[in-house]
Formats: C-alpha cells, sequence, structure tokens
C-alpha cells in the first residue's frame, strides 16, 4: 500500500512540475546596448554597439574598426536560438563573422540580453546588451 501511495505522489508532483510555466526566453522589441566581444585565438578584442529589435527586423551598429561590423535586416528566434538575416552588401578584407549574421545562442533575463557563437572555428563572437 505505501508503494501505491509513494508512486501516486511521485506522479503528481511530475505533472505539477510539468505544467508550471516556463521562463520567458522571448526577447522583448527594443534598443539594447552594450559590448561586444570577439575572441581569437590571437587574442581579444571588444566594442560597444547597439541593437534595435522591432517586427521581426534588427539593427546592429558597428564601429570603424568593425569590432562588431553591425548588420540589419530580419531575425527570428526560437528557445535559446537567435537567427540573425544580415541584408547588406560588405566588403571582403576583414573577418565576416564580425557582422551579425547567422546562428546565436541566447539568454534573456527581461532586461539582460546575452548572444554568442562560435563560429566557423575563427572566433567565439558574443554581445553583452542591456535593454535600454
Amino acid at each position: 500500500m505505501k508503494t501505491k501511495f509513494l508512486i501516486a505522489t511521485i506522479f503528481s508532483i511530475a505533472i505539477l512540475l510539468s505544467s508550471c510555466d516556463k521562463d520567458d526566453l522571448n526577447i522583448k522589441e527594443g534598443t539594447y546596448k552594450g559590448t561586444f566581444t570577439v575572441t581569437y585565438s590571437s587574442g581579444t578584442q571588444t566594442g560597444q554597439t547597439t541593437l534595435e529589435l522591432k517586427n521581426g527586423k534588427f539593427s546592429c551598429s558597428g564601429t570603424s574598426n568593425r569590432i562588431p561590423a553591425g548588420g540589419s535586416g530580419t531575425f527570428s528566434s526560437d528557445n535559446n536560438k537567435i537567427t540573425f538575416n544580415d541584408e547588406n552588401v560588405w566588403t571582403a578584407d576583414f573577418d565576416w563573422n564580425l557582422i551579425l549574421s547567422g546562428n546565436y545562442d541566447y539568454t534573456f533575463d527581461g532586461k539582460k540580453l546575452k548572444i554568442s557563437a562560435d563560429k566557423n572555428g575563427v572566433g567565439n563572437y558574443k554581445y553583452d546588451l542591456e535593454k535600454q
């Protein structure tokens, strides 16, 4: 009898836990400001950036030394993944991974947005941003 009670209790707890709302990872529209960091095997470089998200579109500011290069176009997110589709024409004289484009992992706590990716074995590209 105790075994049936224990199994029923565990089953009830499992149902309650699975029905709880998951954290809202949906990125909120708006303006985010912060730091971009790229880490290569030869060292790390940083720059300031601003990312604007609205109606499935994005615009990311770049710097004159292209750390980051920036970008603009469309974006979509699902779970902990975000995809940026840059729509600009670029010259071929720099690391194109500095453009905000492609697939990234992200975390969002309602205020802080962290976006990162290891790209093509070249380096790690990370945006640490805060909603304004």
